[in-house]
């Protein structure tokens, strides 16, 4: 590879970073945190985003049917079958764009998509699909009423501070992009494609100064942009990507990327012509990893980026900060904490931070984060996180006061441990 920029960051820092061989051939200059590579399909991310938020407005449901906003869009895809690839759409759009070069207009996309093939049914698998994701970028366009790229100025590269994140490069510093050939050691530089209609999946240049900023977003988001509740739910399996080794599966708009060691990096990766790229990003730790590259025959962007950032999370682990101690045990939660059983199994209910919280009592739930419960009225508590999260716990008192039974998602758990029907 002519040059490589690799980074691993935090909270949009970057904890470290290297640059090594060159931005141009001919040139001494190696690539730095400042030069834009093409970041290519981590643009998806970008306007799966933007959908999320549209959702969030009350503006479409994820089961609404592309058609529902899109009349050109006869076919019956969903908005989540779109996000998450699982719509059975072919990869690309009609023609031989990679062989002319030449991508469709944006009014060219709707109006020749009844012409693409639908080569499975959506869901039997998952099948990765740039069409799709360029109509999507007109799903925004189309309910915003305005272009896409205003769309994501507005939504998010703005409010983000990501002024060096462009549509294309910005003519500032930045890597060309090279083919190396297998058999000679000469780089040849590639061309700069102009998606057009199709820079919804792909469009975007940006440097790893600023994609640290875009893996900090997806670790934590600003609720002023996107609930963290919205960015947890487009990192939850819609499909398994990998059915081989089961070491990937696809979001909503995100890779889910296992570890070797069993941590999640959520991101994704880019490839145009002279640009390889991936961002990924631990979210429990914060911690990123991106890897831009100037050659189109690179190393596998993920495995490359995750490996950098599971050197980090290892080596440079998140200082927990020191245990405070508590204030006040509410007085309605006191009769609740200590062991309580449910099936015969174990579980323990505690109070920290005045929060009501349980953990399952097994070797294997060591190091998961509890249950954590949220009144809702007296005596009725609402799962908010961990095991059981949205169930209800119901708090059962006698006529003294004290507590005789609780059920959590419908189940009984009791002082003592008893079989089905022994209290009875």
């Amino acid at each position: 590879m002519p040059g490589v920029f690799a980074a691993v960051c935090r909270r949009a820092e970057l904890l470290w970073s290297e640059g090594i061989g060159t931005a141009e051939v001919g040139t001494e200059r190696t690539p730095g945190p400042d030069d834009q590579f093409l970041v290519a399909s981590n643009t998806k991310t970008f306007t799966a985003v933007m959908v999320m938020q549209l959702r969030d407005e009350g503006r479409l449901t994820l089961d609404d049917r592309l058609g529902d906003h899109l009349p050109e869009v006869s076919r019956p895809i969903t908005v989540r079958q779109a996000l998450a690839h699982v719509s059975g759409m072919q990869r690309e759009p009609l023609g031989d764009v990679w062989d002319t070069l030449e991508q469709p207009a944006a009014d060219e996309l709707l109006k020749h998509f009844a012409a693409v093939e639908q080569i499975g049914r959506p869901h039997d698998r998952w099948h990765y699909s740039n069409i799709v994701y360029a109509v999507l970028g007109r799903l925004v366009e189309t309910l915003d009423d305005r272009p896409w790229s205003q769309s994501l100025a507005v939504r998010l590269l703005q409010p983000l501070g990501m002024t060096r994140t462009t549509v294309g490069f910005d003519g500032g510093p930045r890597a060309q992009g090279y083919f190396v050939p297998p058999f000679h050691d000469v780089p040849r530089p590639e061309p700069v494609v102009d998606l057009r209609g199709m820079a919804p999946c792909g469009g975007l240049a940006s440097t790893a100064r600023y994609l640290a900023r875009w893996s900090a977003f997806v670790a934590a988001p600003d609720a002023d942009v996107l609930s963290p509740d919205t960015l947890e739910e487009m990192c939850q399996p819609q499909v398994l990507a990998d059915t081989d080794a089961w070491g990937a599966a696809m979001g909503l708009g995100f890779f889910l990327v296992r570890s070797a060691a069993g941590r999640t990096w959520v991101g994704h990766t880019g490839g145009l012509p002279g640009h390889i790229t991936g961002v990924h990003t631990h979210r429990e730790s914060g911690t990123g990893a991106i890897v831009l590259m100037n050659n189109t025959a690179a190393p596998d962007p993920a495995a490359f980026s995750v490996a950098l950032g599971e050197r980090v999370v290892v080596d440079e682990p998140v200082e927990e900060g020191p245990w405070r101690p508590g204030t006040a045990v509410p007085e309605e939660l006191s009769a609740v904490i200590g062991r309580w059983y449910s099936e015969g199994q174990a579980f323990t209910f505690c109070v920290r931070d005045g929060r009501l919280q349980a953990r399952v009592d097994v070797p294997s739930a060591a190091g998961k984060p509890p249950s954590v419960f949220a009144e809702q009225a007296p005596g009725v508590y609402r799962t908010v996180s961990g095991r059981e999260r949205g169930e209800i716990l119901r708090v059962t008192r006698d006529d003294s006061g004290g507590v005789t039974r609780l059920h959590w998602a419908t189940y009984l758990f009791t002082r003592e441990p008893l079989g089905f029907g022994e209290h009875l």
